[in-house]
């Protein structure tokens, strides 16, 4: 029995890749080297005609629990356990801004950031998405490079650039937001254009052997 059972597996992974049945769960991709992942990134010119940030509904409370997207990623990533009121109000923590290397422990001053601003996002393809996608992508809880809790000032200084045009000013946090950026656009599918991917490639010429792994959304 037990040999029968093996060679039933070992057929079974002999036959070609089908994808999943619509509404099945999305699988893992396999970790890239960086380089690999930017070269799988679709390419597109960018237009930000129609834009409106408004057309990305955030932040919302999608489970209900009194907690929206903000307060969610605050308390996901305080590193110590956060002063939560009434209302799911985050008044206290402690979180570490990736970009500049700061430790905060007033949420005040804290900005959640979407890895590839909403801007970027319309550009990059999410123009033609429905309205629940792009609501969707603004809240993204699943996966943890889509947002992050940074320094008010740097996500700022951010706005929406991409990173032809903008890197984190701490040099240490480069790399880990070149893979970032990458791993979120592949996700959802979004395009770069020729100055982004150029800037991508050679920020990850200097990143060793970073990698990149992502879930594709749903």
């Amino acid at each position: 029995m037990i040999s029968t059972i093996a060679a039933t597996a070992a057929a079974l992974l002999t036959l070609p890749f089908t994808a999943a049945p619509a509404g099945a769960h999305p699988a893992q991709a396999e970790p890239l080297p960086l380089t690999a992942a930017i070269a799988q990134l679709p390419s597109a010119a960018e237009s930000r005609d129609g834009y409106q940030r408004t057309s990305f509904k955030h932040w919302i409370d999608a489970d209900r629990d009194a907690c929206n997207t903000r307060a969610e990623v605050l308390i996901s990533e305080s590193r110590t356990e956060p002063v939560i009121e009434a209302g799911c109000k985050v008044t206290a923590g402690e979180w570490y801004s990736y970009y500049d290397g700061v430790t905060l422990t007033a949420p005040g001053g804290l900005d959640i950031d979407h890895m590839v601003p909403l801007a970027e996002a319309w550009d990059s393809g999410a123009s033609a998405w429905t309205a629940a996608r792009r609501e969707a992508y603004a809240n993204d809880l699943d996966a943890e490079r889509s947002l992050v809790a940074v320094s008010a000032r740097t996500n700022r200084a951010k706005a929406d650039r991409d990173p032809a045009d903008w890197t984190p000013p701490l040099a240490d946090a480069r790399c880990t937001y070149t893979a970032d950026w990458v791993a979120t656009k592949l996700r959802w599918q979004l395009a770069a254009d020729d100055r982004e991917r150029a800037a991508l490639t050679e920020l990850a010429s200097g990143c060793g052997q970073e990698s990149v792994d992502y879930q594709p959304a749903p």
